[in-house]
């Protein structure tokens, strides 16, 4: 799998479905109460498939019964996958935070990526997935398991 500058990424880095097959505590920084948005039905599809999610925005208390948190500095836990649903030039912004809490893994939205935000997360040690969406994995892995039956 190629990075966006073409560089070959580092074949010990998790796929995308290895990291939802894995990991079970999240964090969703630029979650929204607007049912409209990608990270409002991102927070509660892995909500609904078991995963402990910590929606952040300083903007809200509660989005419907999920408590919401300013920051990562305001999280109960520590979460295994920081995921990013903000626009890129803010996504290049929070990545410093991330890496700041001894997070490792970050995933990057369809959009909210940038090559500048890709290059800070490499240069912070960050293991990185990007342009993948979760929402589309696990209606595709939830689509595999009924046709199973």
């Amino acid at each position: 799998m190629k990075t966006m500058n073409g560089q070959e990424k580092d074949s010990t880095m998790l796929t995308p479905e290895e990291v939802l097959r894995t990991k079970k505590i999240f964090a969703l920084i630029g979650a929204s109460q607007d049912i409209e948005k990608y990270s409002y039905e991102l927070l509660f599809t892995l909500v609904e498939h078991g995963y402990t999610v910590y929606p952040i925005n300083p903007r809200y208390e509660k989005i419907e019964d999920q408590r919401c948190y300013a920051s990562l500095a305001h999280l109960p836990e520590k979460p295994e996958v920081v995921i990013i649903t903000l626009a890129p030039h803010n996504t290049e912004s929070v990545l410093g935070q991330v890496a700041e809490r001894n997070i490792t893994t970050v995933w990057l939205t369809p959009g909210s990526s940038s090559e500048t935000a890709l290059e800070r997360a490499q240069a912070l040690g960050l293991e990185v997935i990007y342009d993948a969406c979760p929402v589309g994995i696990l209606k595709m892995k939830r689509t595999e398991s009924a046709k199973r039956l």
